[in-house]
């Protein structure tokens, strides 16, 4: 008996495999081949342009023989080709092919023209592909490239800000606000942010529907938190999740938040942080060598009561400095009584590469290393706060993160 095919499930393959694969699946099909409709042939021309190893004009509307399978240089078949896989394709299908065709084709002048840069989806690789460049993006788009930034920002925070300030007040043991009506202890960001949409524009001012105030005990129960990033090229997603995530810790009263980022040089990002998490994002200068033992150095000297005091490493540990050093230094911060983590990556996808002997040796001093998606952050600050016990939770977000992928 002849096995029956289903002629979606071979369009499904055309458009996976290419141009190359059509003969051998229209064989397949029958009466009709492997025929695409014309949705599907205008998806099937996107994919080839970055994905297909020939190029050319020529084919018929079946899509055999050969088509064009670049962008060239034209900047309106560029434009043409990012309104394509936004129309085509759900936006997290539209990240892969933009990173594909910057790595791909090296089609930096997605960057460098405004027009382009409009229609690229905002995401956080794209933001890293940005810092890379910091220095080659021309001057007419540094403001477009801004806004990029600042869209991927505003995302992040939606996703993250409430959760991880409810993980904080929680593990804190108080109330989110207080009751009792105190214009000292007004919470002029909180109250402000939740109270836009009230916006009189007759009156030129804000009219809270309600003000929220800051509890005594919040003032009285301050920890000290210390952001260190590692802005080694590889590390580019993870240092724009660092960065909100420490926008946001310094946005909270009962948090004393440092902001530091490294190659070989330490750059104090702590001002910017406080200011607009957009500003820190561009003192970041990706690439260089790594010294992480300087970093962390220099962040001990805000270390005034260890008890008290949450040190995150973002880092995938492939130190160029002084490692026995850097091993030493962390195991002496844990021994004082400082709550260290080393974040091996800050991503979406939670997947770490480093240096997994620094790892080891960290890990056996007290110090638990893996990677983390963003999703996960508040629950992990919630326990660290509470004093958990670190290797555990470690160890649960992580299995956590494994059935979730499962």
């Amino acid at each position: 008996m002849p096995t029956v095919v289903d002629k979606e499930q071979l369009k499904r393959w055309r458009l996976i495999l290419g141009q190359h694969a059509q003969e051998s699946l229209a064989g397949m099909g029958g009466a009709g081949g492997c025929e695409l409709s014309a949705e599907q042939l205008g998806m099937d021309e996107a994919l080839a342009a970055i994905y297909d190893e020939t190029s050319g004009e020529g084919g018929d509307q079946h899509g055999r023989g050969q088509r064009s399978a670049g962008l060239g240089p034209s900047a309106p078949n560029l434009a043409k080709w990012l309104g394509d896989i936004r129309s085509y394709f759900k936006e997290d299908v539209v990240t892969v092919i933009q990173n594909d065709a910057i790595e791909k084709k090296g089609l930096t002048q997605l960057l460098f023209e405004p027009e382009m840069l409009k229609n690229v989806e905002p995401n956080p690789q794209l933001v890293g592909t940005l810092m890379s460049l910091k220095g080659r993006i021309p001057e007419r788009t540094k403001e477009t490239a801004r806004m990029v930034v600042r869209a991927v920002v505003d995302k992040i925070k939606r996703l993250l800000e409430q959760r991880i300030r409810q993980a904080v007040l929680g593990a804190l043991n108080r109330k989110e606000h207080s009751p009792i009506p105190n214009a000292a202890t007004i919470d002029w960001k909180w109250t402000i942010g939740r109270n836009l949409k009230n916006f009189q524009p007759s009156l030129g001012t804000i009219v809270p529907e309600k003000v929220y105030f800051f509890s005594r005990a919040q003032r009285s129960n301050n920890w000290t938190v210390i952001v260190c990033m590692d802005q080694s090229g590889s590390m580019a997603e993870s240092v724009v999740y660092g960065s909100v995530t420490g926008s946001i810790f310094a946005s909270l009263p009962a948090l004393n938040t440092r902001v530091v980022a490294f190659d070989t040089n330490v750059v104090d990002l702590t001002e910017q942080c406080g200011n607009d998490p957009v500003d820190m994002i561009f003192g970041v200068q990706l690439g260089g060598g790594t010294d992480i033992n300087k970093a962390v150095a220099y962040c001990e000297k805000f270390i005034s009561d260890p008890s008290q005091t949450i040190f995150f490493l973002i880092s995938d540990l492939i130190e160029g400095g002084n490692q026995s050093q850097l091993i030493r230094r962390m195991h002496e911060m844990v021994a004082s009584g400082v709550r260290v983590i080393c974040l091996l990556a800050l991503s979406d996808s939670g997947i770490p590469t480093f240096d997994q002997q620094v790892a080891k040796k960290l890990s056996e001093g007290g110090v638990p290393c893996f990677g983390c998606t963003p999703n996960k952050l508040p629950e992990l600050i919630e326990g660290v706060l509470k004093k958990q016990d670190l290797k555990a939770l470690a160890a649960r977000i992580a299995t956590k993160k494994e059935k979730a992928g499962n």
